[in-house]
């Protein structure tokens, strides 16, 4: 028992900054993280002062993922290195949210796709630790709820921009290459509900929704960095539907330092509208990639705004990257 007790102390899987801290559940993503660390039976070793690099609040999501000290082993492949942020396409014509906002209105009309419970998202996140080079672990998660309230949890390492190359993961605690499509975990999780945010339905006026992610991310008001933050907790719960999209994308819109940026190609090939915010303090800049036809967001990335040698990263790299599917 206290080999267990040190381990959790170390590893803080569910940090005091984290959006599900109290009573609540925990989410996928500490679930998994859980599960992980009392399999290996011994800590993981975090870089040192990884969490100085996060000015945004997605601090503690940020850091669960960049979690383990890489050591040296078999050549990175270029699939492998830290990706370029996604670039908006030259001379291409900003779409306001305003506008945006209204077909998303006129999609949600036909009433589908509707609300599912559940998610299909692939990410990219980058490892850091003192001295050696940055390395991304791309993985691709879906989980599916069934009629009991049970749910099944599938991961798999792989990276779309380069299929069939190998992949990194930190299952074991140490970055490692693996053969894409490898299977990382399948988890079948008991019967659970919480009435709480993200895991209760999310409402599909825009009023409502924005208190139902003030309370995801326990902030109000909320600023622009912890709504952003909030959407990603949204949908790593839900697969939203027409009616929900169209109302996250007007509480978008009401929303102070979004600004549109131009078309953009996502990760997994889909056009898109980006939509950027450049917070103050160097922490970080946020691109939310959305549907141009119904709102529906696809992607959300995070790039490193400055230099920072002592983790081998540069301005413009990918700190961290999600894109959901249907």
């Amino acid at each position: 028992m206290a080999d267990e007790l040190e381990l959790l102390r170390r590893a803080d899987p569910v940090p005091p900054d984290g959006p599900h801290f109290g009573d609540g559940p925990l989410d996928h993503r500490a679930e998994r993280r859980l599960e992980r660390l009392l399999r290996q039976g011994r800590p993981v070793r975090r870089a040192p002062g990884a969490r100085l690099l996060w000015g945004l609040a997605a601090t503690g999501a940020v850091v669960a993922t960049a979690t383990a000290a890489l050591v040296g082993g078999p050549s990175t492949q270029p699939a492998l290195a830290a990706p370029r942020p996604l670039a908006v396409r030259a001379h291409s014509v900003p779409v306001p949210l305003t506008q945006l906002a209204g077909l998303a209105d006129a999609a949600a009309a036909e009433g589908a796709p509707r609300l599912r419970r559940g998610t299909h998202v692939q990410t990219w996140s980058l490892g850091m630790a003192d001295g050696k080079p940055p390395v991304t672990l791309p993985e691709e998660r879906v989980v599916r709820w069934r009629a009991d309230d049970s749910r099944t949890e599938l991961v798999v390492a792989t990276d779309p921009r380069h299929p069939g190359r190998p992949v990194l993961t930190d299952t074991g605690g140490t970055p490692t290459p693996v053969a894409d499509g490898h299977v990382l975990s399948r988890t079948t999780y008991p019967p659970s509900w919480s009435d709480a945010p993200p895991q209760a339905p999310p409402p599909h006026t825009p009023a409502a929704l924005r208190a139902y992610l003030a309370e995801t991310v326990r902030t109000d008001p909320l600023s622009t960095p912890r709504l952003l933050d909030a959407v990603g907790e949204l949908l790593n719960h839900w697969t939203l539907g027409a009616r929900e999209s169209a109302a996250l994308v007007r509480v978008l819109a009401d929303e102070e330092g979004l600004r549109p940026a131009g078309q953009v190609t996502d990760r997994l090939g889909r056009p898109g509208q980006a939509y950027v915010y450049a917070g103050e303090g160097g922490g970080g800049r946020r691109m939310l990639i959305l549907d141009p036809r119904t709102g529906a967001v696809l992607g959300l990335e995070t790039t490193f705004t400055r230099d920072e040698p002592a983790y081998g990263v540069r301005a413009g790299d990918v700190m961290d990257y999600s894109a959901w599917m249907r």
